[in-house]
């Protein structure tokens, strides 16, 4: 009786195909990632290089600067006036932050709990600010809070007041009303989204067992939507640590904050390599205060 002779098999083949297909996978998300890693080195990782090698030296441009010289950090460190500016800013970002917070949690909780087509309705109400320039919000203030503004006038005209209120205007309450009013949308979304996430069963949960509205609230709510909290706190500290534009604009001579005077010496002082090195310094401070934001206020659960 004829038999046909089988072909042995490969026992290798499945472990090739294996990593064939692994090998593809790889292919494809490197090609994803390729676009978005070249935007971030070439517009993020260069620059920032580029002006710590200016800091010190190993790059010059203009003429009174000094080859391999360490004399902008040294000018830096040893001048309490610009170190304490940069704690001046500090707590204006930290207060600017707070507030904006506590001002953002109501509305996102109150969007997070309404159903329906008005959630949306209530979310582009939210986003219409971003549709308008920053400038034109800012100057907005200026017309309301100046002595001749819109809040002064009225406040005379009912008359609660005599004479306008100088310290509406120009001064350090309206740099942080003004940046608390521009940062509340961009914090109200990713409470709201830590919010909109949550289990809602826990909440019936807690209502089954007897725990009232309140309890409910500061034992379940609060702290399931503090990785929001806390990712919607550093997404505004960091930008107005550096902030120049409104406290110039609405602050007056007292609202010169360290982000003015990083401005001050690339444009009217022309030192770049001083600028360089209090940009550097403000990079390094962002870079430790987001390790310790990490570390306590557990960031790592925001990305999950």
């Amino acid at each position: 009786m004829a038999t046909e002779a089988v072909a042995p098999t490969d026992p290798l083949e499945p472990d090739t195909s294996r990593r064939r297909a692994g090998s593809g996978r790889w292919k494809v998300t490197g090609g994803l990632l390729a676009t978005p890693m070249v935007w971030v080195v070439v517009f993020f990782v260069v620059p920032v290089i580029m002006v710590g090698l200016y800091s010190v030296g190993a790059i010059t441009l203009l003429r009174n600067d000094h080859y391999m010289s360490l004399e902008g950090w040294r000018f830096f460190i040893s001048s309490d006036t610009y170190l304490s500016l940069f704690w001046k800013s500090a707590r204006m970002s930290l207060g600017v932050s707070i507030s904006a917070v506590l001002l953002a949690y109501p509305v996102a909780y109150l969007i997070a709990l309404v159903s329906g087509k008005r959630k949306y309705t209530l979310l582009l109400v939210i986003i219409v600010p971003f549709l308008t320039s920053y400038l034109l919000r800012v100057l907005a203030w200026r017309i309301i809070l100046g002595e001749g503004g819109i809040a002064n006038t009225f406040l005379q005209t009912i008359g609660v007041i005599d004479e306008p209120l100088k310290w509406l205007f120009n001064s350090q309450f309206a740099i942080y009303l003004v940046l608390s009013y521009v940062w509340v949308p961009f914090v109200a979304l990713p409470i709201f989204v830590s919010l909109e996430t949550m289990d809602h069963h826990l909440l019936e949960a807690s209502s089954d067992l007897g725990a009232s509205r309140m309890r409910t609230f500061w034992s379940v709510t609060l702290p399931l939507s503090l990785p929001g909290v806390a990712a919607a706190f550093i997404f505004v500290f960091i930008p107005t640590l550096g902030e120049y534009i409104t406290p110039q604009l609405v602050g007056g001579p007292g609202g010169f904050m360290f982000g003015s005077a990083i401005q001050s010496a690339f444009t009217a002082g022309l030192d770049w390599q001083f600028g360089s090195a209090m940009a550097m310094f403000l990079i390094f401070a962002v870079a430790i205060l987001l390790a310790v934001f990490g570390r306590f206020l557990n960031v790592k659960s925001v990305r999950e």
